[in-house]
């Protein structure tokens, strides 16, 4: 019997330092991926879109705050990866530690939901979770770079902006991503014609997004169709990934220099460029949430209804057949693949 209870105290402590391992291990994997695409703003190494960020909210959203270490450390080998590691990397640190840990605590403040599938959710991580979280972390690398002397205080607002859009795209792109990513699953009863218009919003998606984004032209707008119909369609599952898309090819435009990211300076490319994923992960994320939150209405109205008839149907027997057909099981999982679906007796449409 001790054994069995020292066991069981051994593996509480030994799963605690395995999770803050593995959201370090993830830190820094995603450090490493943003990085590949870097800037410099006025001296400043930025990124126009920092995954590390969304990485750490999406774990700190899935285990709570006791995983906070795991940050910190993931952060610290992050910036080892950059610059030699001396006093000025605690400012850097303690930002990019306390930015995600604030978002995650002002989400769970307004009680935030992590599947995403009401109006207030998506409007809480775009205003929370990203603006105003991301406010902390570029705070606090900003002023640690001016008071080591590493930042001319002319140049702070340049690198302060650019810092903060970096880190709230991340949360933008990267945190819904996660998230939907956790709760994937294939509808059952799944038609043919799902997957081929699954397919043909990804061809398309790829198309146009590198019209866009590599002629000299600019057409960027382009883009926002296609976010519409994902959208509607498959809901995060799909506006998602579109927007995740949108935004990597955009930024590969932008570094190299070309289409509508020609002859300008790094700081009007900035800026174009985080309009364009802003807009795009603003417009994919409240689109699908309100068409979530419309179909699970929906089907509470669909439930209502059927119990109402089953009411009826005790009240007054062979009198309320007529009045309402409720679905069966299968038309249920259907309809969940398939979300322009409508209840019997009902025009098929799409939500919204």
């Amino acid at each position: 019997m001790s054994c069995v209870v020292r066991s069981v105290k051994i593996r509480g402590p030994a799963a605690a330092v395995l999770r803050v391992l593995a959201v370090a291990a993830a830190y820094w994997a995603g450090g490493r991926i943003g990085l590949l695409q870097q800037v410099v703003v006025e001296g400043a190494v930025v990124t126009p879109l920092w995954p590390p960020t969304g990485i750490a909210l999406a774990c700190l959203l899935w285990m709570g705050a006791r995983v906070w270490p795991g940050i910190a450390l993931g952060a610290l080998l992050t910036i080892a990866t950059i610059d030699t590691v001396g006093p000025a990397t605690l400012g850097i640190l303690a930002g990019n530690t306390l930015a995600p840990l604030a978002a995650y605590l002002m989400l769970r403040r307004v009680g935030f939901h992590p599947g995403l599938d009401r109006l207030r959710d998506g409007l809480a991580l775009v205003f929370l979770g990203a603006l105003g979280g991301m406010l902390v972390s570029a705070t606090f690398g900003a002023c640690t770079l001016v008071l080591s002397g590493s930042l001319p205080l002319g140049e702070f607002w340049p690198v302060w902006s650019a810092w903060w859009a970096g880190d709230a795209m991340g949360v933008l792109v990267i945190t819904p991503l996660l998230l939907v990513l956790r709760r994937a699953h294939l509808p059952r009863d799944i038609r043919a014609w799902w997957w081929t218009e699954a397919a043909a919003l990804a061809l398309v998606s790829v198309a146009v997004t590198l019209l866009a984004t590599r002629v000299s032209v600019s057409l960027l707008f382009l883009v926002f169709p296609m976010l519409i119909w994902a959208a509607l369609r498959f809901q995060l599952a799909g506006s998602v990934p579109c927007a995740v898309l949108i935004s990597v090819l955009a930024i590969s435009a932008a570094t190299e220099g070309t289409g509508p990211f020609t002859d300008r300076s790094m700081l009007e490319v900035m800026v174009v460029l985080q309009a364009l994923n802003g807009c795009a992960a603003l417009t994919g994320l409240l689109l699908a949430s309100i068409v979530t939150e419309q179909i699970a209405v929906r089907r509470r109205i669909e439930d209502a209804c059927a119990a109402l008839a089953e009411v009826v149907e005790q009240l007054a027997p062979g009198d309320a057949a007529h009045l309402w057909t409720p679905l069966d099981d299968g038309q249920r999982a259907g309809d969940r693949g398939r979300p322009g679906r409508q209840g019997p007796g009902r025009p098929d449409r799409a939500p919204g």
